[in-house]
């Protein structure tokens, strides 16, 4: 009598073998060698029995005679994949100063191509549309030029006029407060030396040591005007064939590929494009702000501050693209020039810019660019530093949009190894705090917060074709 357990075990496995399909279907025709022939003779001899011998087995087949494709492994391409990657990535680093050219064109053609496409749905051919917004592009620079660059050009003359008094006023009111602290003799000891040695060091240059590194400089600097050169007509061919370019990659991709490669690059271009043209409206609001708040400072505390108004506000506009420490270094000649001045005129530009920063920080990133690249500080000074390293100021600029775009792709790829591959829509709720704009109002409408087994609902694809992946007729928005 066997134990309960075990006579439910066998019991299982025979009702198992009573309802299992009938496996002849694949082999029919193949006595011996039939699955159900080698499937019984397993079941019915004892536990130390031998399985009959292979020679005589033929391999299974389709039921209309045409044996299986054998399941072939994805390695080989993901190696290549992988080994293609590397040497992009090696080519790029050997020629980074020339490459970054190419970086600021990247960051136009996320900037330039919501236009573009909007004056294509139009009907306007591409290339009289990049055409147009070329043109545009020109007639805004020149206006604000014209409107910017005379005062601009003034104000910097006056700045480099009035620098020696302003060094002068800035030493004396560092070594007043220095002769004022109460510091050990110990320690300011070694402050007056570090102070001497620093001074004394600089007539102990070497030329010779300042020539070699200068000749590279501008060797480099030829490299790169070069690379600016041609930037416009890598653009306006970027532009124009954009959607050829798209379709290339995607005849080139294997069909297994394409979802999972569309969503990573939907996810890339929501990072970037919600960046840069976030940067750009901050960084004229903040431009703006300034300049009100210097001038207002100039007519309420200390006329000094209108004396430098626009080119404080033009520096604080161009540093706004530097993360995290941007603002903080656009803030240092104001609070500077109003220390030297006197206690009020510093305490109002201090308080001029945490305003502003507050403005910002609060108010208009999340407005304007949502959590697309919301980064904790100290991944954001991370990336600053590598990224200054790797590519110089374009590499510090970048920083922060790669580091967010590697940080969704990650999420998505982190979901995608145990997940059915998904659309686009959904790649980017998986990604996202915020949803998609068409994926939210279909929540809303139907009145449902929360989805079943964590997913959105599905969203039709209007490209039916690319197995629910449309990376071309996607709102410009969301996905350029």
């Amino acid at each position: 009598m066997l134990p309960g357990f075990l006579r439910l075990a066998r019991i299982n496995r025979r009702s198992a073998q009573r309802e299992a399909p009938p496996l002849d279907r694949l082999t029919r025709g193949h006595g011996a060698g039939s699955g159900r022939a080698v499937l019984g003779s397993v079941g019915s001899q004892g536990h130390g029995a031998s399985l009959p011998k292979m020679e005589n087995a033929v391999p299974p087949t389709s039921p209309d005679g045409v044996p299986p494709r054998r399941l072939r492994s994805p390695t080989p391409r993901v190696a290549l994949v992988i080994v293609a990657a590397v040497l992009f990535g090696m080519v790029v680093l050997a020629a980074a100063s020339a490459v970054n050219p190419f970086l600021l064109g990247v960051l136009l053609v996320y900037l330039l191509a919501p236009v573009v496409e909007r004056l294509a749905r139009l009907g306007v051919h591409r290339g009289l549309a990049v055409l147009l917004v070329f043109g545009a592009v020109v007639a805004v620079i020149v206006l604000v030029s014209t409107l910017a660059l005379t005062p601009l050009i003034q104000q910097l003359r006056l700045f480099v006029g009035d620098l020696p008094e302003i060094a002068a006023g800035l030493r004396t009111t560092l070594e007043r407060f220095y002769a004022d602290l109460r510091l050990p003799h110990e320690i300011r000891d070694v402050i007056d030396g570090f102070i001497t040695d620093a001074g004394s060091g600089l007539g102990g240059l070497d030329l010779g040591a300042i020539v070699a590194p200068l000749v590279d400089s501008l060797l480099s600097l030829v490299s790169t005007l070069t690379a600016y050169a041609i930037l416009p007509a890598w653009l306006f061919f970027l532009l124009k064939d954009r959607m050829r370019l798209a379709d290339a990659l995607e005849r080139a991709l294997p069909e297994g590929w394409r979802g999972d490669v569309f969503a990573v690059l939907a996810i890339s271009n929501r990072v970037f494009g919600m960046w840069i043209r976030g940067q750009v409206i901050l960084g004229g609001v903040v431009g703006i702000a300034t300049f009100t708040g210097l001038m207002a400072l100039s007519i309420w505390v200390d006329p000094i501050f209108g004396r430098y108004a626009v080119l404080l506000a033009i520096f604080a506009a161009v540093l706004e693209l530097v993360p995290f420490i941007g603002p903080i270094i656009a803030a240092i000649p104001a609070v500077l020039i109003g220390l030297i001045v006197g206690p009020g005129p510093f305490l109002g530009a201090l308080l001029l810019y945490l305003a502003i920063q507050q403005l910002e920080n609060h108010i208009l990133v999340p407005k304007i660019q949502g959590n697309a690249v919301e980064l904790h500080p100290s991944a954001v000074l991370f990336a600053l530093v590598v990224g200054a390293s790797l590519g110089g100021i374009i590499g510090a600029i970048v920083s922060l949009p790669i580091t967010a775009a590697a940080r969704d792709i990650f999420r998505f790829l982190f979901h995608r190894l145990s997940e059915p591959p998904s659309s686009v829509d959904e790649a980017l709720w998986r990604v996202s705090d915020r949803l998609p704009g068409g994926v939210r109002r279909s929540a809303v409408e139907a009145g449902t917060s929360d989805w079943p087994a964590g997913r959105p609902p599905a969203v039709p694809s209007p490209d039916t074709d690319r197995g629910g992946v449309a990376p071309r007729t996607q709102a410009p928005e969301d996905h350029q």
